[in-house]
């Protein structure tokens, strides 16, 4: 949209525009399981850029030494974020170009990586996407559910309160829904779900791209006595309003 009154003028990205300053910040996806999924223009990425920022240094070097990738790796996860972020914008003006990792998937989709991008874009710094693996978007193809139209939201609340005061704001909502939710909050979660949706259809995907991918479907109540029965190790679901799955 074009504000002829007034205000700031667009800010325009042109990503591979030869340059010398500012450096790029590049976002690259990494494989959620099985290391065949790493994409070629990934690894030629991070074996490019002058930096590795990574939100699990140790787990990001298995994968470099994997392939033969040796570059300079530096820590920025959520507990370091608001320090790390201004020295990693500063080289990135400076004219470096940084890699930013999240342990698996794409980064700043439930992981770090939301300030520095926004950092990084308030100073006019190219960020440019490198895509690849992603658990959400994996899950929601193989779960049966529509996927016409989804909403994705991350990890849903500790407390029930706030998990019921979620569940009623998304009451109406006819999208497919995509939560994440850790293995030892399964249960809970599902519990305090049934009560309120117990017929609607579900998918809980778990183990994605591994040896023991998983894939159950269901009610929401049928569902939960299947985890009931097997507790999982990780995982994610997809919900949809409506009761059968089609």
């Amino acid at each position: 949209m074009n504000d002829k009154t007034g205000g700031e003028p667009a800010a325009i990205q042109r990503s591979f525009t030869p340059r010398e300053k500012p450096g790029t910040l590049y976002l690259v996806a990494t494989p959620i399981g099985n290391l065949e999924d790493m994409t070629f223009r990934a690894i030629r990425t991070l074996r490019e850029v002058d930096l590795i920022a990574a939100e699990d240094t140790r787990q990001t070097r298995k994968l470099l030494t994997h392939f033969e990738i040796q570059n300079r790796l530096v820590s920025h996860h959520e507990h370091n974020e608001q320090a790390s972020a201004p020295e990693l914008v500063r080289l990135l003006i400076e004219g470096r170009n940084i890699a930013l990792v999240s342990d698996a998937g794409m980064p700043a989709i439930s992981d770090p990586g939301t300030e520095l991008v926004a950092a990084s874009i308030a100073q006019g710094i190219p960020v440019v996407p490198i895509p690849g693996a992603n658990a959400a978007l994996s899950a929601l193809v193989i779960s049966g559910l529509p996927t016409d139209r989804f909403l994705f939201l991350g990890f849903p609340p500790r407390d029930r309160k706030s998990l019921i005061r979620l569940l009623d704001g998304v009451e109406n909502e006819t999208a497919t829904l995509i939560f994440y939710e850790s293995p030892h909050r399964l249960k809970k979660t599902l519990a305090v779900v049934a009560e309120r949706w117990g017929g609607r259809g579900i998918a809980i995907v778990r183990e994605l791209t591994k040896r023991y991918e998983e894939a159950v479907r269901g009610t929401v109540q049928a569902c939960l006595d299947y985890v009931e029965d097997n507790p999982p190790s990780g995982m994610l679901y997809c919900g949809r309003r409506e009761t059968n799955i089609s």
